[in-house]
């Protein structure tokens, strides 16, 4: 083969590799709407008149969970919005006086005030982790709102309201033990951990959690530097030492916990997704009382060899399953 075919035939084929990375890549370039405290950056992908999708990460994570998830939605016509939550990537908070706080009813504001943003009447969630429980806020408190949900992991809507004196019960002492995190996070010495070692401990959660997938340092080095938020530490411990009873939340807020501290029942079309190797909620076969949590149920799924991350290890069961939410209702 000559030197010029030769050339032209590499040249070619650069130009069709670079086509089919950018016909993969359809989300755009990262945008920010404002809220009331929070300049809360997202990715948008698929038809800007297409129904509106919210897809929420959790932690230690950001919009890249859901590069598997989106393209379907969006080739079936959807508009997809992946926003970062607080504390993580480019979301900023807009005043430097405010506290930095990220209790759950803070995350599930952020959901309808984000909707409320980009002018969105109605709109579907699908999230895991601090991003299931902002979308099963959003869902229980807004069924106006809300048209379908698909959660990972179940009910997570949490009891933040004690009792004077009373202390949030245990779990298992198996449980406990996963739940390390937690409890270094509820420590000074956690917070001084978590800032000094963010990158290396988000890794060490995600392959715990996650036992049998095994990522490259790409994937993760995609990710991390969503962890060098400059509130990201500030964020995490007050999430996790508010559940816990030992950070007081956003007085703005308190009637909203209250509200949730009495767990509503999601019950707007739902799927329930879940990784039966979560080591954080190894899910059983199958749960009547989550069941009754999700009055218009339509599917409960749990996949084998699956962890904690189910939009990175099964992203097209979580795509299915908005799709098939979305194809039944209106």
């Amino acid at each position: 083969m000559d030197h010029n075919r030769r050339t032209f035939l590499q040249a070619a084929a650069a130009a069709l590799a670079a086509g089919q990375l950018r016909a993969q890549s359809t989300a755009t370039p990262t945008q920010t709407v404002q809220t009331r405290d929070l300049d809360i950056a997202y990715e948008e992908s698929g038809d800007r008149q297409g129904f509106p999708i919210v897809l929420l990460h959790g932690f230690p994570d950001d919009v890249r969970a859901f590069d598997g998830v989106v393209p379907p939605l969006a080739k079936a016509g959807h508009r997809v919005l992946v926003p970062y939550l607080r504390g993580y990537g480019p979301t900023r908070f807009r005043n430097a006086s405010v506290p930095r706080m990220a209790e759950q009813a803070a995350i599930g504001q952020d959901v309808l005030d984000f909707a409320n943003a980009l002018a969105l009447p109605r709109f579907a969630v699908g999230g895991f982790d601090w991003g299931g429980r902002a979308a099963s806020i959003a869902a229980a408190l807004h069924p106006e709102r809300v048209r379908a949900a698909v959660i990972c992991g179940g009910y997570l809507i949490q009891n933040t309201v004690f009792q004077k004196g009373a202390a949030p019960q245990p779990a298992p002492p198996a449980v406990e033990r996963e739940l390390w995190y937690q409890w270094y996070f509820n420590l000074e010495r956690g917070r001084a951990g978590l800032a000094k070692n963010r990158r290396p401990l988000c890794r060490l959660l995600w392959e715990t959690w996650s036992p049998d997938w095994h990522f490259t340092d790409e994937t993760y080095n995609r990710t991390a530097p969503s962890f060098d938020n400059p509130d990201f530490v500030e964020v995490v411990i007050h999430s996790y030492r508010h559940r816990l009873g030992n950070a007081p939340g956003d007085p703005r807020f308190a009637t909203m916990e209250q509200q949730l501290a009495k767990r509503p029942k999601i019950s707007v079309p739902s799927i329930v997704l879940h990784g039966a190797d979560d080591p954080l909620a190894r899910p059983p076969a199958d749960s009547p009382a989550e069941r009754a949590m999700f009055p218009a149920l339509t599917a409960r799924r749990v996949f084998a060899g699956v962890g904690h991350f189910l939009p990175r290890e099964k992203p097209d069961a979580v795509a299915s399953a908005m799709l098939e939410l979305l194809a039944a209702t209106k």
